[in-house]
């Protein structure tokens, strides 16, 4: 006798499951195709109660219901962040095929943590991280892996760097630090911060220039200082506030005098190295040991993905595989296993909407893309100085455009930015740089135009 259990219900494939995989596929196209999807806002826990209700009980209440809620309720509830007004944080702005080729990411069951269960996957995003690599000037038998983001990058780089100083200290029979440090900018991603608590290691951070980057002799003060205890340097190639680079030049050229392992944190920034406008700013990466950047920042993949690069990947091997009898077919061959670099075991094959949108597209649409982006900052910040009661923070490198408005208070930017987002206009938030408040253009979007940005500006006045 066969007995219908519910889990042969709800894996089977029926008529009823055809109309669900349709019902999703139909949204799904909409929405990708969709050239007027609105900003979208968040709403009270309260007003989400009662809009929602209960979804979730004994019996299910079924596909069409459950997409109808998201589609009409719980979408709504969130900001859109491929909206060209959405210029706050770091924005995305997936291309269509990146977008496209990831419900085939989940729709091929595929697991990206070993050559073993995904040879093609792995392949295929492998032939993406040489591409970066070779574009930041690293050797060729660069590689990495495709972790969740740069918060992930950051910490399982900083890792491996510790792995192989104490290796180092080990092999030449010395004394370990009673606490290694890690030295950065005090301008550095929040993230850095983060790995050394998970990793109970110091941070020391440097005061960078009044232009915001971090320099060689301030790096070489606390190299001094700290001396051997210092098995790290990271450098930011695109500050997250203010789209600064670090002199990543200066600060390599410190390594014929010391040793430590260079990490360039590139989240937002680095892809700008694919523009001639920028490319002359990252002097000094193609020496790192380690670079992270994230493709679904402005390198137009969906979240969620960094790319980390090693400069020699058996040093994140030797500090990332796992070790169980289970695994031992897997740890005890030489083939690429993506679970073997990074603090992760488990994974999905994440690059690969990267991979298709650039197989797709080609590099020198990226390069165009990310040119624009560029060239709008410049041209805003142009418009910016020109207007009276605007002022500049900083002169953009990259594409983030930081500005004031004379006279406004934190509560004067609470109430504009807020004003924005109810009317559908835009989303741009305040921040602050030395006790004063200000916003922000983070523009990383090929669809934002410079009219768009004007208009927000006029709404200041």
């Amino acid at each position: 006798m066969t007995v219908d259990l519910p889990e042969a219900r709800m894996h089977a494939t029926s008529e009823e499951t055809t109309r669900l995989v349709d019902l999703v596929l139909d949204y799904s196209r909409r929405r990708m195709l969709a050239t007027d999807t609105p900003l979208d806002k968040p709403i009270s826990a309260f007003e989400l109660n009662r809009l929602a209700g209960r979804t979730i009980d004994e019996h299910g209440i079924g596909a069409t219901r459950a997409l109808s809620l998201f589609e009409h309720v719980l979408a709504p509830a969130c900001i859109t962040t491929d909206h060209p007004g959405y210029l706050s944080f770091i924005p995305t702005a997936p291309t269509k095929a990146a977008i496209a080729f990831d419900l085939v990411v989940s729709a091929s069951a595929l697991y990206g943590g070993s050559w073993l269960e995904g040879a093609g996957a792995v392949h295929a995003e492998n032939e993406v991280l040489a591409w970066l690599a070779n574009e930041f000037g690293l050797p060729a038998t660069a590689g990495g892996v495709f972790v969740q983001g740069g918060t992930l990058g950051n910490l399982s780089a900083l890792v491996a760097a510790r792995e192989h100083a104490r290796l180092a200290v080990h092999d030449a029979g010395a004394e370990m630090p009673s606490r290694w440090k890690i030295v950065c900018s005090a301008e550095a991603h929040s993230s850095i911060a983060s790995a050394a608590r998970v990793m109970d290691v110091d941070v020391l951070p440097v005061r960078p220039g009044d232009d915001g980057m971090l320099r060689g002799d301030a790096v070489r003060a606390a190299l001094e200082e700290h001396g051997a205890s210092v098995f790290a340097v990271v450098a930011t190639a695109g500050s997250t506030n203010f789209g600064i680079v670090d002199d990543v030049a200066s600060i390599a050229a410190l390594k014929r005098d010391f040793e430590f392992w260079l990490h360039v944190d590139g989240a937002y920034g680095l892809a700008a190295m694919l523009s001639p406008l920028a490319r002359h700013r990252f002097a000094g990466v193609e020496h790192a040991d380690s670079v992270i950047v994230d493709p679904h920042k402005w390198l137009f993949a969906p979240f969620d993905a960094c790319a980390l690069i090693y400069r020699d990947p058996e040093t994140g091997r030797r500090a990332h595989t796992q070790h169980a009898e289970y695994l031992d077919t897997l740890t005890e061959t030489s083939e690429w296993s993506p679970s073997d670099y990074a603090a992760h075991l488990t994974r999905r094959a994440r690059g690969l909407p990267l991979w298709f949108s650039l197989a797709t597209h080609g590099g020198s649409a990226y390069r165009e893309a990310i040119s624009s982006s560029i060239q709008l900052a410049q041209d805003i910040a142009r418009e910016i100085e020109s207007r009276d009661g605007l002022r500049l923070v900083r002169d953009p490198q990259l594409s983030v455009v930081v500005f004031e408005r004379e006279g406004w208070s934190k509560a004067d930017y609470d109430a504009w930015s807020a004003r924005l987002l109810d009317e559908q206009r835009a989303f741009v938030t305040p921040s602050s740089h030395g006790g004063r408040p200000n916003t922000r253009f983070a523009i990383v979007n090929p669809t934002t135009t410079f009219e768009r940005l004007v208009e927000i500006l006029d709404s200041m006045a």
